[in-house]
């Protein structure tokens, strides 16, 4: 009788283990960016539309924090940085742990200037090369891996064009 006990008990304690498991993978959110508003935003390019969950960096003070310390980045994030006004904009890497492609955004949403797989951890700057009204950083390499190119156009309800 006590085998049976025993085996019951051992089989209810797997069972509520196994339940405790989460079926779906949980949402990405790193401590550092918990303050920042999430959103969703899409990439309509020549050949398809891509999705990506991401942060909006609005303040000045999430703009200058941005993706710094983020030890990794799915490829299906990333940030967003939005501009109160078209200017042009200068990026750097410092404290930033992952390489980042960087999408330079016009007030319609239009991808006017990509620089990809940048180095982190440097303070080399990098420039939107002309007036912006948005940044998009995503992981190293899904600029090229999806074909992402200048003239695609970035879907998001703060982009002008896209309201």
């Amino acid at each position: 009788m006590r085998l049976v006990l025993c085996m019951f008990v051992l089989a209810c304690g797997t069972v509520s283990a196994c339940a405790a498991q989460p079926s779906a993978p949980t949402t990405f959110q790193p401590a550092q960016l918990r303050d920042f508003p999430r959103s969703q935003l899409a990439i309509e390019r020549r050949n398809g539309r891509d999705t990506f969950q991401i942060w909006l960096a609005e303040t000045p003070e999430q703009q200058q924090q941005g993706l710094m310390w983020i030890r990794q980045l799915p490829a299906d994030c990333g940030m967003l940085f939005l501009l109160g006004e078209p200017r042009p904009m200068t990026m750097w890497m410092k404290n930033t742990y992952v390489a980042l492609d960087m999408l330079f955004l016009n007030s319609t949403g239009r991808i006017t200037h990509i620089v990809q797989r940048t180095t982190p951890l440097s303070e080399a700057i990098i420039s939107s090369n002309g007036e912006v009204a948005a940044v998009l950083e995503i992981a190293a390499g899904e600029v090229q891996r999806r074909g992402i190119a200048t003239g695609d156009r970035v879907v998001h309800p703060s982009l002008g064009g896209n309201r």
